[in-house]
């Protein structure tokens, strides 16, 4: 994406990426730089000068590092898109912000040395998962017979799904981090500080938990296993603590070198501390964990990172997402129905707000994510400024695609039900006639979202059909349509001109609202209450075509 030029509309953009970005480009000069040197380095930067500011400050050279976590037990799934995307789009605010004078990275992490503490439901060789429980991931054998071990498969997986998404990142394994001495220094603070680290946890802990309590987790030398047990001894001349081990011996282990793993709070605190993260988003139920977190930060001589922390995803039910219930939806779900941009507009779309996670969202995310394309190229097509707090900025990472869609998804959900649709070719032969030319080649995304329309409504929108007959007041107004229809030039296909006379029909009729009028269509017509444009549907549909559908409706067919 093309930098340049943006820092000053960047200064003033409203999206929340942009709040974000300011306020972690505040932090980075506070704690880079001396007072002056931050006062000079803020004026340039105001000023679009950010790559002067940045040759001037040798500080301002470090990258600024974004990171989020991957729990290596599982498969990637819809939290792990949230959890990249979000990060991304602050990121790619703080580069326009900067105009990528100032260096940043986004770290994927992945949390492979914590223990199997649960067997997954979708996987194979559940017997010999069994037998590896409590080992770190990293030393869980594979189920799928296919890498070294579990978690070497599930990373792999987590690439090739970052990397299908296009997200720029880079990888680091938390085994690796602790076996390769990337932690050690951090983990030596901790058995120096134990006592504060301690005094930190325990309050935060229930009666039973506090009692055997230790921020150090070893993995026992005979089993291998990830241990909960108290530290009973610490040395800190050897760097060593001494624990019963599960067979009742006293067992004396480095705290360095993979010989222990830290409690999850602990961990996010080391973590935060060797990598020196500037910026972390997380659930709004981990506030609390975060608080905690921070305090252990500073005790281990580090500074916290930036928080940003967004709500929930709620089921149909209002009930909070569970990767253990199997509620809400997955990932592989979405994608079936939807484009992955509809998916990153709707993990941008009111980050702070509950918002429900269900079948029922991904159509108006599709058609609210095409408007706003439509909106962004333009606005660039005037002339003007890049609208750069259009969520597609943002969605396409600052450079969306010129052309969308020239047929919303709501639309083509339309088609496929009045057609029967049940492949792109019926679709495309509508399409076509509408707009001369039009093909998958053309229009690359239509076709995409061709298919996405016919399994949605396969899958959702056919079982659910229900078609009544028109009541009398209905019934006259839609021969009353018809004989409008009928009426303009044969073939028509001016969408407006059409919507104009189905406008007329409704209120010579009486209804009030005239939105009863449209769903009475909908409702009689395709058998559902809701519909795009009646005058678009009806133009692509074909104006013969949808006067036989009212006729064949009207004569009862569907309701027989």
């Amino acid at each position: 994406m093309s930098l340049q030029g943006l820092s000053h509309q960047a200064r003033d953009a409203k999206s929340w990426p942009f709040e974000q970005a300011r306020l972690l480009l505040d932090r980075v000069l506070k704690l880079r730089l001396s007072d002056a040197e931050r006062d000079l380095a803020a004026t340039l930067i105001a000023a679009g000068k950010a790559d002067e500011a940045a040759r001037t400050f040798e500080a301002l050279q470090k990258p600024v590092v974004f990171q989020c976590g991957f729990g290596a037990s599982g498969l990637p799934h819809m939290g792990t898109f949230g959890e990249a995307a979000r990060p991304t789009m602050v990121r790619n605010a703080f580069r326009a912000l900067t105009e990528d004078a100032i260096p940043s990275k986004l770290i994927v992490f992945s949390d492979d040395m914590d223990g199997l503490r649960k067997i997954p439901d979708n996987v194979p060789n559940r017997e010999m998962l069994e037998e590896d429980r409590d080992k770190p991931v990293s030393r869980v054998r594979d189920p799928f017979g296919e890498y070294e071990s579990f978690a070497a498969h599930n990373n792999a997986r987590l690439r090739a799904f970052l990397d299908g998404f296009g997200f720029d990142y880079e990888f680091m394994s938390s085994t690796a981090c602790y076996t390769g001495g990337r932690f050690d220094e951090v983990l030596l603070r901790f058995l120096e500080r134990f006592d504060a680290i301690q005094a930190i946890m325990l309050p935060t802990l229930g009666e039973e938990r506090r009692a055997t309590y230790s921020p150090f987790l070893p993995i026992s030398p005979k089993t291998g296993r990830v241990l909960q047990v108290p530290t009973l001894e610490r040395d800190l001349a050897k760097g060593t603590i001494v624990f019963k081990d599960e067979d009742g011996t006293l067992t004396e282990v480095p705290v360095t070198g993979g010989h222990v793993k830290l409690q999850w709070r602990p961990d996010w605190a080391a973590r935060w501390t060797a990598l020196e993260v500037d910026f972390e988003a997380s659930g709004k139920d981990l506030i609390d964990s975060v608080r905690v977190s921070d305090k252990l930060t500073k005790v281990l001589g580090g500074v916290p990172p930036q928080a940003f922390h967004f709500e929930l995803f709620m089921d149909e039910n209002n009930q909070k997402i569970s990767k253990s219930k199997g509620n809400g939806l997955t990932m592989e779900e979405w994608l079936r129905y939807g484009a992955p941009e509809s998916l990153a507009y709707y993990m941008y779309q009111s980050p702070k707000s509950a918002k429900r996670l269900y079948f029922d969202v991904i159509p108006k995310a599709a058609d609210e994510y095409l408007q706003q394309l439509d909106a962004f190229n333009r606005v660039k097509a005037e002339g003007n400024a890049t609208p750069i707090d259009n969520p597609a900025w943002h969605v396409h990472r600052g450079a969306p695609p010129q052309a969308g869609s020239p047929v919303s998804f709501s639309l083509l959900l339309n088609l496929v039900s009045a057609a029967d649709a049940s492949t792109k070719d019926i679709l495309w032969g509508f399409i076509s006639r509408y707009i001369p030319g039009a093909d998958a080649t053309s229009q690359p995304l239509l076709d995409r979202l061709s298919d996405y329309a016919i399994n949605y409504y396969e899958d959702f929108v056919k079982p659910s059909k229900t078609f009544r007959a028109p009541d009398d007041k209905e019934r006259a107004a839609m021969l009353d349509l018809v004989a409008r229809f009928k009426a303009l030039p044969a073939g028509c296909q001016d969408a407006e001109l059409i919507q104009n006379e189905v406008y007329e029909a409704g209120k010579t009729a009486g209804f009030e609202p005239l939105r009863a009028w449209f769903t009475a269509l909908y409702e009689v017509l395709l058998g559902q209450s809701q519909g795009p444009r009646f005058g678009s549907f009806a133009a692509i549909f074909g104006l013969d075509r949808t006067i036989a559908l009212i006729e064949r409706a009207l004569a009862g067919e569907f309701t027989a």
